[in-house]
């Protein structure tokens, strides 16, 4: 049961809203939960989605960030870089807090201002600094700029509190919320695209009698970005039966839309209509560009009711050899 006071860490719903709905000085991509916005500097002809970050390994980037307040009030915010990740909920991109330990844009990012109070209805423009180590590793490093509400002291924090799901770019931490601008970070140098499709696993639900009631599967499987770029990956899953009879053949849906590199998210696909009586494998196939992997597990569908009778002829038969041989030896 939740303790009371996680009910105010529930994620606030900040749509993407369409041009017109927007504050009228962000751009229509702005991370938004409908009190503030963050988003990237743009020119009067060019507005830009997210920051995009091409550069060498050793280089140094500047660039600037919009905070944007909505409301009648003045905001205080802790203004910091973050590492993103997916969730293992859904995979949705997250990104970590201010106390956890940053790896990657997190910790090379630094805004010229930790701390911005932004006058209602205004907005404040922080220029940051991107530094990238001579010997940080080529591809993708994907993070956020992220405005956390200062104005409201956190409550405790259990290990699942305080992460941002950036797919609205907005979240909670305790009683504080944030919005986060995402950072997408290419360091050149070789890039390796590369997916596996790891712990396939199938479980049934069966009922007692044969033929009196649907019997459903659940096929369970962790998706895996091995190599270094994100990923926009499709999985297909195909099941064969005895002699090889196709029985399932589909295009899952509810597949992240951005794995990050090196990330694992478990996912779960119902089979309505699984063979009640059945043996076969399941096949799930993961492709992205320039990579495709595959892996299979078997399975053995048996109602409960043909189960309890073949175990109770299995106990018998064994109980009448027992008793043969105890005779043969007197």
């Amino acid at each position: 049961m939740r303790k009371p006071y996680a009910l105010l860490s529930i994620l606030l719903t900040a749509l993407l809203l369409p041009p017109a709905l927007l504050w009228p000085a962000g751009p229509s991509y702005a991370a938004d939960n409908g009190s503030w916005s963050v988003f990237p500097a743009s020119s009067e002809i060019s507005q830009r989605p997210y920051f995009y970050v091409t550069a060498n390994p050793g280089t140094t980037v500047t660039d600037k960030v919009v905070v944007a307040n909505k409301t009648g009030r003045p905001l205080t915010f802790r203004l910091y870089a973050a590492d993103a990740y997916n969730t293992a909920r859904d995979g949705g991109f997250a990104v970590r807090t201010v106390k956890e330990r940053q790896r990657g844009v997190g910790a090379w990012a630094e805004p010229a201002k930790s701390r911005v109070t932004v006058p209602a209805r205004g907005r404040v423009t922080v220029p940051f600094t991107l530094r990238v180590p001579e010997r940080a590793e080529p591809g993708d490093h994907p993070g956020a700029l992220v405005a956390l509400d200062m104005g409201v002291p956190p409550v405790e924090r259990s290990r699942e509190w305080g992460r941002i799901d950036a797919g609205d770019g907005s979240l909670a931490v305790g009683v504080q919320r944030a919005v986060g601008a995402r950072v997408y970070l290419r360091v050149n140098g070789p890039t390796v695209p590369a997916l596996a499709v790891e712990k396939v696993r199938v479980r049934h639900t069966q009922p007692l009698v044969p033929g009196t009631g649907d019997s459903t599967a659940t096929i369970s499987y962790t998706l895996h970005n091995t190599g270094n770029v994100t990923l926009n990956p499709r999985v297909e899953l195909k099941a064969q039966g005895f002699f090889g009879r196709t029985l399932l053949s589909r295009d899952l849906t509810g597949i992240p839309s951005e794995l990050l590199p090196g990330q694992r998210v478990r996912l779960a696909e119902p089979w309505r209509g699984a063979p009640q009586l059945d043996w076969g494998d399941v096949t799930l196939t993961a492709s992205a560009e320039d990579t495709r992997e595959s892996a299979s597990v078997s399975f053995f569908a048996l109602p409960w009711l043909v189960a309890l009778v073949l175990g109770t002829g299995l106990v018998a038969a064994g109980v009448v050899v027992r008793v043969r041989r105890r005779r043969a030896l007197r």
